[in-house]
């Protein structure tokens, strides 16, 4: 079965070079090209892609207002393919997530053919992952989808017995948005550090970390080696390395082989968590293509910690949630809606 693509790009040069890369492949094919978002919209309902792949920056309609349209009233998954990550603007990719899409692609930084061959394979292989993704009709919002909690709460509402010292949280395809919803109901006062773990293109962290610095009330930060967690931040490994902590419970980033498939790797940062925190921790799986994470969050489980996973109904892709429940690993599976619900009934 062909994979049916329809791009939206506004520049003739990116069109030509994505059109070559992905009609090279047998199973996927572009069966149509739009340079606004107002034809793109117009071709969606005429062709019936089973893939959209998407520029940001396009004149009439961009990205975002496309991604809003097309979800609201004929809903595709939607790749987003943007050279945002080299000009310092990528908080609009992350609207872009927010408003439905399902993953983002960062676009060569120059036009030559070269640097195109370079994401061939890396680019069709997203594009076959999101062709067996089912999306879902979304009503375009009169306000920003997430907004951080305005509950406070008092140092007396966290118990003194709670012993959680900390929470480790692993996600890939699908995670922006999930951790928006999720971390958007935690208030700054939060009494214990959460670590991510986010398996997401180069270039896209420092993005991920403003755009959610702006859409929660946690402080959110790239961790250190060195450092100590601290309480009300929420700490991402640096990119290409993986985090563990050391037997005092500061992070530890090192470069290293993959785990999983993956530097960073929820995996490893998990088996650390399990060994440092024991018992006094929460990890928590969610969407994610593969595996990562579930044989960590199994090693958490083992170790006493409460363990969750997102359920099926709510990721993207149930892989990675999906692998640990199959292992047992998870105390609780849990709809993303309810996640911060339950993390704050563990701290009280």
């Amino acid at each position: 079965m062909t994979i049916k693509v329809l791009l939206v790009e506004d520049s003739p040069v990116a069109t030509l070079l994505l059109q070559k890369i992905i009609n090279t492949s047998p199973d996927v094919r572009i069966i149509g090209c739009a340079k606004t978002g107002i034809e793109g919209l117009e071709l969606v309902q005429k062709l019936n892609p089973d893939v959209i792949c998407t520029d940001l920056h396009m004149p009439k309609m961009n990205g975002l207002e496309f991604t809003k349209q097309v979800m609201a009233n004929f809903p595709k998954p939607i790749l987003v393919i943007s050279a945002s990550v080299q000009e310092e603007d990528t908080k609009h990719v992350f609207d872009v997530l927010n408003a439905g899409a399902v993953d983002i692609f960062p676009k060569p930084r120059t036009g030559q053919s070269g640097d195109y061959d370079l994401i061939r394979e890396p680019l069709l292989t997203k594009i076959r992952i999101l062709s067996g993704i089912k999306v879902f009709r979304r009503k375009l919002p009169s306000s920003p989808p997430f907004t951080p909690s305005s509950t406070t709460f008092s140092p007396s509402t966290f118990s003194s017995a709670s012993k959680v010292q900390m929470i480790a949280i692993g996600t890939s395809t699908g995670g922006p948005q999930v951790l928006a919803e999720i971390l958007g109901k935690i208030p700054a006062n939060f009494s214990v550090p959460i670590v991510c773990v986010q398996h997401i293109s180069q270039g896209f962290l420092g993005g991920l970390v403003d755009w959610l610095n702006n859409n929660c009330q946690l402080k959110v930060k790239v961790a250190m080696t060195g450092e100590k967690p601290q309480a009300g931040y929420l700490y991402f490994p640096p990119e290409k390395h993986h985090l563990e902590f050391d037997r005092n419970g500061r992070f530890f980033c090192f470069s290293g082989l993959p785990v999983d498939g993956h530097c960073p790797s929820v995996t490893v940062t998990f088996n650390s968590c399990a060994t440092v925190f024991g018992k006094n921790a929460i990890g928590i799986l969610l969407t994610g293509m593969g595996r990562d994470g579930a044989t960590g969050l199994l090693s958490m489980f083992q170790q006493g910690a409460y363990t969750i996973a997102q359920d099926e109904a709510s990721s993207v892709v149930f892989g990675m949630p999906g692998e640990a429940v199959r292992l047992g690993a998870a105390k609780k599976v849990l709809p993303s809606s309810s996640i911060a619900s339950q993390i704050m009934t563990m701290i009280r």
